[in-house]
Formats: C-alpha cells, sequence, structure tokens
C-alpha cells in the first residue's frame, strides 16, 4: 500500500522511502527526524540521517506528509496532510492532534482574502506535565 502511495505521487520507490514513510504513518506522535531515523535505524543501519531528512523534504514537497513547526529546534513530520488542529504540551513538547475541535469554513471569513490552507497549534500543559506542576 505505501509503494502505491509513493507511486502515486511520482516517487520512485526505494526501501528506504518505504520504511521512512511507513514510520511516519504508523503513529501519531509527530516525531521530528531524529525519531524516525531511530525507529528505523535497526532495519536500515546503513542509512544516514541525511537521508531521512533529505527524504522527509522529498515527501513534504509532494504533499505526503505536513512538516510541524512548533517551536522547537527541529521540525515534526505528520502523516495527516489534511488541515487539522494540534496542541503542544509547553513542558514535554508531546504534539497531539484535534479533532473535531471546530469546525470553520474558512472561505466565509469577511476579507479578501483567498484561504489556500491554515494551520492551528494550542499550547498547554498535557495532563502527565499538569499532574507534575501540581506536586
Amino acid at each position: 500500500m505505501v509503494a502505491s502511495v509513493l507511486k502515486q505521487h511520482n516517487l520512485k520507490v526505494t526501501p528506504q522511502r518505504l520504511a521512512i514513510f511507513g514510520a511516519l504513518s504508523n503513529t501519531t506522535s509527530h516525531p521530528t527526524a531524529e525519531e524516525i531515523y531511530t525507529v528505523i535505524q535497526s532495519e536500515f543501519p546503513t542509512m544516514s540521517l541525511a537521508t531521512v531528512y533529505k527524504t522527509l523534504d522529498t515527501f513534504v514537497k509532494s504533499n505526503l506528509i505536513q512538516q510541524l513547526n512548533v517551536g522547537e529546534n527541529s521540525f515534526r513530520y505528520d502523516a495527516t496532510t489534511l488541515s487539522h488542529p494540534h496542541i503542544i504540551c509547553t513542558n514535554c513538547s508531546v504534539v497531539v492532534d484535534l479533532e473535531n475541535f471546530m469546525d470553520l469554513d474558512f472561505t466565509k471569513i469577511n476579507t479578501d482574502f483567498e484561504i489556500t490552507y491554515h494551520k492551528l497549534f494550542l499550547y498547554g500543559l498535557c495532563p502527565t506535565c499538569k499532574v507534575a506542576h501540581q506536586d
């Protein structure tokens, strides 16, 4: 299935690309390139971190994945390409998808803008960090 997705986007199917896209599609944790690299390193010990970065960049440019800038020193990646809001813990940096948060029709905003995309990030403390801060 992953191979067909790559082919649909006119991308060469390689074992490395399959592994990187597979690792990202099978998580909702919004990993960094380094985290993806760590996950697939046992399967591809000779693959470099640079290959992971280049592959993720190719996937972003092909609209296969989203690149999220949540205010850290590195980007996070999301295999869900439909616009959806995220909530980020200001303490531990966990990123969580917010489903059914709001149903805005951005085309009805009273401006002369043509909305091409939107991103919404909310920030707060996750349940684990909230408990830790109460102690």
